[in-house]
């Protein structure tokens, strides 16, 4: 290669360097705006405003985003504020205008240099400038218009107030008007110093006090033609029901006069059938009365000439004539017959439909009464069956609440038997080691006190097998009525005798239910005194001792009786009273 290609190489990728790192700042340096905002990028000396995108250079340029999308604007007129209309009735309004700046270099510009492009995009801003335009605008287009005018031509209302504001504002383009809300000012809210709002009033009572008198007067006609059209409609059912009745009574009257017209002409039939054979037996009497007279006189004619043979003949035509007349009688007869049974046999169907009619109303008032006696003995017996079931829930619930009871006291029964049995049980075993104990302690003081006499010491011993005996009777006693009462058959205490008096003079132990120890620890004076058993207890230098009283003996309460567990005693318990309390 030659110099000249080398250079005109170097120069082709000097130039490439150079176009490729134009485009990469391009690309680097391009700002692109979306739709609905404008760029306004402004420069040395000028100001361009873009829609799409241009270059920005980082120091030279200044860019700036403008939101020129719609933007709504909304006007409230409410209360005492309400707008005024031409017949001076205050009427609540809002309405929403539609504005945007214009998508010209020129109006972005002058908004962008009036507001600035941050404000311009603020709806806070739109409404401080416009608010008081355009509620200037809707006030003169209102008062131009009446109330219903608002309503009816709302049209021509929304192209008035963009007529009077102008689609040019600075900058800014108004594109549209919606009415959202309109309606009348309450009557409240309306100040009646007000000449205004007085006069409006007037015309509000006016307008409605005439529409009243008319919704009443609607109402009104509503309820007169309400009514008469129920009157017309009862005069109709009435008329109907006075027809039907007047048919009902027509037919009833037809049906009475076709049977009595069938009755009249079945008289009328007998009699004339009655009289047809009248006639005719006169016709037969008359008859024969003309030949009775003829055959005389042809007999007082040939009588003196024929005597005989008119005899024999006069005797013959007689009986002719006899059986003749009674045949014919005889023929007359059946005839009458006949027709007093084609009488008889009218009669007799009349008489029957009569009596089936009869009977037929009979049956329907027998099957009425006994559907009404049904009914009664039916309403009877649902009554009886409700007092019954009532009563057998009653007498249930109170079986029920008996069995209950009962079980609960059978189940506290024998549980308190159960504790008795086992206290009498717990009782009697310590009795007998308490015993057993006392018969030790007894054996060791027999010992120790055989130098007083081993005959006292015997007796006291035998006199200790006594008590000893005793308390365990009394226990075992004791044991069998708990166990009776748990049973729920508690013993009868068998009848107590007198004691007699040589018993009484003899010194004998108390039996077992009328001994009574005192415990040990109770001292009670040297004296005789009654123990309120039919006994009295003597205190002597021996062994305690029992006398009969002389009373019947009477049983202390179990609470007040001394354990029996105290009535040993032993010999040398005998000999030691100062510190046993005997």
């Amino acid at each position: 290669m030659d110099a000249a290609t080398v250079g005109i190489a170097v120069l082709v990728g000097v130039a490439l360097l150079f176009v490729l790192v134009g485009l990469l700042l391009v690309t680097k340096l391009f700002r692109k705006v979306e739709q609905g905002k404008a760029l306004i990028v402004s420069k040395i000396r000028k100001v361009d405003v873009t829609f799409t995108g241009s270059v920005v250079l980082p120091v030279l340029h200044k860019a700036e985003v403008m939101d020129i999308s719609v933007k709504t604007i909304e006007i409230t007129r409410a209360g005492k504020e309400g707008l005024i209309c031409q017949d001076n009735i205050r009427a609540d309004i809002r309405i929403t205008f539609f504005v945007k700046v214009n998508k010209t270099v020129d109006d972005v510009i002058k908004v962008a240099q009036a507001v600035g492009t941050a404000r311009a995009s603020d709806r806070n801003t739109l409404q401080e400038l416009f608010h008081a335009k355009f509620s200037e605008a809707l006030k003169t287009v209102g008062k131009q218009l009446d109330f219903t005018d608002l309503y009816t031509k709302r049209e021509e209302l929304r192209y008035r107030i963009i007529e009077v504001i102008g689609v040019d504002l600075n900058g800014y383009h108004l594109e549209d008007a919606a009415i959202d809300y309109l309606e009348q000012t309450p009557l409240t809210q309306l100040d009646p110093g007000n000449v205004l709002d007085a006069q409006g009033i007037r015309k509000i009572t006016e307008l409605t006090a005439v529409e009243h008198v008319r919704t009443n007067e609607a109402q009104r006609n509503e309820q007169k033609e309400i009514t008469r059209q129920d009157v017309d409609a009862r005069e109709a059912i009435l008329e109907l029901e006075r027809r039907q009745a007047d048919a009902e009574i027509k037919q009833r009257r037809e049906i009475e006069t076709v049977r009595a017209r069938e009755e009249a002409e079945t008289a009328r039939v007998v009699e004339e059938e009655r009289l047809r054979a009248q006639s005719a037996f006169l016709r037969t009497e008359e008859q024969l009365g003309v030949q009775r007279e003829n055959q005389a006189r042809e007999v007082a004619v040939a009588a003196k000439n024929r005597e005989r043979v008119i005899a024999v003949e006069s005797e013959r035509i007689e009986k002719d004539r006899l059986l003749e007349v009674i045949a014919r009688e005889r023929e007359t007869e059946l005839t009458r017959i006949a027709a007093d049974k084609e009488v008889e046999a009218e009669k007799r169907e009349i008489a029957e439909v009569v009596r089936e009619r009869v009977a037929v109303d009979r049956t329907v008032a027998e099957q009425e009464e006994s559907i009404k006696k049904l009914r009664a003995v039916e309403e009877a017996e649902r009554q009886r069956q409700a007092v019954i079931i009532a009563a057998e829930a009653e007498a249930q619930e109170k079986l029920v609440k008996d069995i209950k009871a009962a079980e609960a006291a059978e189940q506290a029964a024998t549980h308190r038997a159960s504790e008795e049995l086992t206290l009498a049980e717990a009782r009697l075993k310590t009795a007998d080691l308490d015993a057993r104990a006392k018969v030790r302690l007894a054996e060791g003081i027999q010992a120790e006190a055989a130098a007083e006499g081993l005959a006292a010491a015997q007796v006291r011993d035998k006199e200790a097998d006594v008590i000893e005996k005793a308390g365990r009777a009394e226990a075992e006693a004791t044991q069998a009525r708990l166990r009776a009462e748990a049973e729920g058959r508690a013993p009868r205490p068998s009848p107590r005798r007198r004691p007699s008096a040589a018993s009484c003079a003899r010194r004998r132990p108390a039996s077992p239910r009328r001994r009574r120890r005192w415990p040990p620890s109770t001292r009670r004076p040297a004296v005789t005194r009654s123990t309120g058993c039919g006994w009295r207890r003597r205190r002597t230098s021996g062994s305690p001792d029992w006398m009969c009283s002389g009373r019947s003996p009477r049983r202390r309460p179990r609470s007040s009786r001394p354990d029996w567990r105290t009535r040993t005693s032993t010999s040398s318990a005998a000999s030691r009273s100062s510190s046993t309390g005997w």
